[in-house]
């Protein structure tokens, strides 16, 4: 397994920490950030479950989910790799600077408020007093797969799409604005994940790996986890951090 070695980007934390409460917070809301393969959804549970016997806990997921759709098609006997092939090829051509045509900007931006849905329906639930772990976070400054705008040509030439690509970084400027206590943000390389999803599209995963370490969260502190390191490991570094914002928030039960 390859060595991944993170650069430390703005709002990196030190090893020992000291967080202070976020004006107006009773409860924090913690971010579990990385690519597929990283290890997410491992890390997740483990450290959701140790966080709920600390202080009552609610997982949200923020992705969209869009990805596993395609994986499925793909399984599907016969015509399922040409279509996952022809859906991968309409998602590379919105990269391009004259960005999508106006009935896919469409389907892309519906998709895309999935991840609105969520988000409100985790602002509910921090509201109503419980601790927040979520899967994901939306972001507003790298458009693309990890967390950010779905309609990443910036200046499209059609005027629908170009009034669909505004709103909708403007809800994701929205949504960042509400920014995490901490990130947990799990970095691994190429080669790892591919090993871990060997079913993903090796173009989209290795945009994603690429951004990872690219993304801020709104001035967020970034705890940064080596995801090729053991489990044990990650999660102790995790626990520490996560237990350091709860104990800021007096929310541990005793």
């Amino acid at each position: 397994m390859s060595e991944f070695t993170p650069s430390a980007p703005v709002g990196s934390v030190p090893a020992s920490p000291d967080y202070k409460p976020l004006s107006g917070r009773k409860t924090p809301v913690i971010a579990l950030v990385g690519s597929d393969g990283s290890g997410k959804t491992t890390v997740g549970e483990a450290l959701l479950a140790w966080m709920r016997e600390q202080t009552p806990t609610q997982f949200c997921h923020l992705g969209k989910q869009t990805g596993s759709w395609g994986r499925a098609i793909a399984r599907v006997p016969l015509v399922g790799r040409k279509v996952d092939n022809g859906i991968a090829k309409k998602a590379s051509n919105t990269r391009r600077e004259k960005g999508a045509g106006s009935l896919t900007a469409l389907v892309i931006f519906v998709l895309s408020m999935r991840r609105l849905v969520r988000f409100r329906k985790m602002r509910r639930l921090h509201k109503e007093g419980y601790t927040i772990l979520t899967d994901r976070y939306p972001q507003a400054v790298i458009p693309g797969p990890m967390d950010g705008p779905g309609l990443v040509a910036r200046t499209p030439k059609n005027g629908f799409v170009k009034f669909l690509t505004q709103i909708e970084q403007k809800i994701y400027e929205h949504m960042a604005t509400f920014r995490p206590d901490i990130v947990l943000r799990l970095n691994v390389d190429l080669q790892t994940a591919l090993a871990r999803k060997p079913d993903h599209r090796h173009e989209a995963l290795k945009q994603k790996v690429a951004d990872v370490p690219r993304l801020t969260f709104n001035g967020a502190p970034i705890v940064e986890l080596d995801a090729t390191q053991p489990l044990e490991q990650v999660l102790a570094t995790a626990r520490t951090h996560v237990a350091a914002v709860l104990k800021a928030y007096e929310c541990v039960q005793v």
